[in-house]
């Protein structure tokens, strides 16, 4: 199997984790990881969390921008993102049920505490959730630009506040009456 990044690269087998293994590719360190491996290796090992690392010290640059063929069975694979804050996805084949990982993105994964949930990020739950969080962060650029750093601040500050707040619809009432 060749690397569906690298193209011309064979994919060599290794191990992502003790006792989890992938066909790796040795050029791009990207991994196809089969999700049957996976979900029994995942049942008999628990991640340690990590030391926080902060997500932007993490190489996620890797991350294939166009679709690519699953090395497998040649159909394209799906692509799914895994934080609303983040341009990283994951590419799944449907149809072998593999899931190509660029390099670093187990580092990310394991960094976020997904490394014993990867397969909630191909779920349609997780999609939603990750085009709301997307949504909700181009909203406050959007403000950003409009109105500055400190009044968007200042905003996102008083939206949680009454978020939380059990007289939201008095505050709002008399906020609009101004």
């Amino acid at each position: 199997m060749h690397c569906p990044k690298c193209k011309h690269q064979f994919l060599k087998p290794t191990k992502i984790e003790e006792g989890l293994p992938v066909m790796g590719c040795p050029k791009c360190e990207g991994a196809l990881l089969s999700l049957l491996y996976y979900r029994d290796w995942s049942e008999r090992v628990s991640l340690d969390p990590e030391e926080p690392t902060q997500l932007n010290e993490l190489s996620t640059d890797s991350d294939t921008k166009t679709a690519i063929n699953c090395p497998k069975c040649s159909r394209l694979m799906t692509k799914y993102s895994v934080a609303g804050s983040l341009d990283t996805r994951l590419d799944l084949c449907g149809n072998c049920d593999e899931a190509w990982l660029d390099g670093g993105e187990w580092q990310l994964l394991k960094s976020m505490e997904l490394g014993n949930k990867l397969p909630s990020v191909f779920t349609e739950q997780w999609q939603r959730k990750v085009r709301s969080e997307k949504t909700e962060i181009d909203r406050v650029n959007r403000l950003k630009k409009v109105v500055g750093e400190s009044d968007t601040e200042r905003a996102v500050e008083i939206k949680t506040w009454l978020k939380s707040t059990k007289n939201k619809a008095t505050l709002l009432h008399f906020l609009g009456t101004d």
